[in-house]
C-alpha cells in the first residue's frame, strides 16, 4: 500500500503521461521538474577508465612523477629547473619518466631547487592506498541530522585520510513508516542520490524532484535539500557525500 507524507509546503501539480512527471505547471512556490534532455558537455578532464602504467610501483617512477607535479606546482619549465640545479634537460626528463635512478646528490639538488624535503619524492613510492569491503548487512548505523526525523543512515565504508583531499561519505538510507519529511539538510560538498527502493517526491532549492528507483540526483549540497513527500513506503537510496578535508559535515 502506497504511504503519501507530505510537508507543510504548498501541493505541487504536474502534467503525467503513463506514471511520468512530462511538464511542470507553475503554480506559487516549487514545481516538480522534469529531467532535461541529455546535455553535450566538455569531455572530462580525467579518464576514469585510464589503466596506469603498472610500473607505478617502481621506485624510479614514482620519484619521478613527484619531481615533475612539484615542478608543475611551481609553474617553471624543465629547462628552467635545469638552470636551477644544474642538471641537463635530457637527465631531468629522464627523471620525470622514471626511466634513471637519480643518485641522493641529484635528489638534494631537486630538493634545493623545488622547495621541498628529500622525503617529498618517495611520498607517492610509500603511501598506502587503502580499500573498505563492506558485507552486506554490516555496514554501521550513524547518527545525523535526519536521525531525529526517522531517517535512518548505514555508513557503508570510511577511508580517513587520502592524497586526495577529499572525504566521501557513502550511506544507505531507508525511511519507513515512522520517518518524517526533511527537506531542509544543508552542508558543505557535493552529494549524490540513486534511488534504490519506493518513491519520494526531493527538494533541492526551489525545485523538487519525483524519484522512482534507478532515478539519480547530483546537487551542490549547500542549498536546503531533502525528502518533501514520501510517496511510497518503504525507501531506499544511496546518498554518496564529498568534500574537502577539513570541513565539517552534520
Amino acid at each position: 500500500m502506497a504511504t503519501v507524507k507530505a510537508g507543510k509546503m504548498q501541493a505541487v501539480k504536474a502534467v503525467k503521461k503513463g506514471g511520468k512527471v512530462l511538464t511542470p505547471v507553475k503554480m506559487a512556490g516549487p514545481v516538480i521538474v522534469s529531467p532535461p534532455p541529455p546535455a553535450r558537455g566538455k569531455p572530462l578532464s580525467q579518464d576514469p577508465h585510464a589503466v596506469r602504467d603498472t610500473r607505478e610501483n617502481v621506485l624510479e617512477v614514482a620519484i619521478g612523477h613527484e619531481v615533475r607535479a612539484f615542478r608543475k606546482k611551481l609553474g617553471i619549465t624543465v629547462a628552467d629547473l635545469a638552470v636551477t640545479t644544474g642538471l641537463s634537460v635530457g637527465m631531468l626528463s629522464k627523471i620525470e619518466n622514471g626511466i634513471t635512478s637519480p643518485s641522493l646528490t641529484t635528489l638534494q639538488a631537486l630538493s634545493r631547487a623545488l622547495g621541498v624535503p628529500v622525503t617529498a619524492f618517495f611520498r607517492r613510492f610509500e603511501e598506502e592506498r587503502k580499500a573498505v569491503f563492506v558485507k552486506a548487512g554490516s555496514g554501521v548505523d550513524v547518527e545525523r541530522r535526519g536521525t531525529r526525523a526517522g531517517h535512518q543512515y548505514t555508513l557503508l565504508g570510511h577511508i580517513g585520510s587520502d592524497s586526495s583531499g577529499v572525504v566521501v561519505e557513502p550511506y544507505l538510507i531507508t525511511l519507513t513508516e515512522d520517518s518524517d519529511v526533511f527537506p531542509t539538510f544543508q552542508h558543505d560538498g557535493m552529494e549524490f542520490l540513486y534511488m534504490l527502493e519506493g518513491e519520494v517526491v526531493y527538494r533541492h532549492g526551489n525545485n523538487l524532484y519525483r524519484m522512482t528507483p534507478g532515478d539519480s540526483l547530483f546537487f551542490d549540497a549547500d542549498a536546503p535539500h531533502g525528502p518533501e513527500e514520501l510517496t511510497q513506503l518503504p525507501m531506499r537510496y544511496l546518498s554518496i557525500i564529498s568534500y574537502p578535508h577539513g570541513r565539517g559535515n552534520g
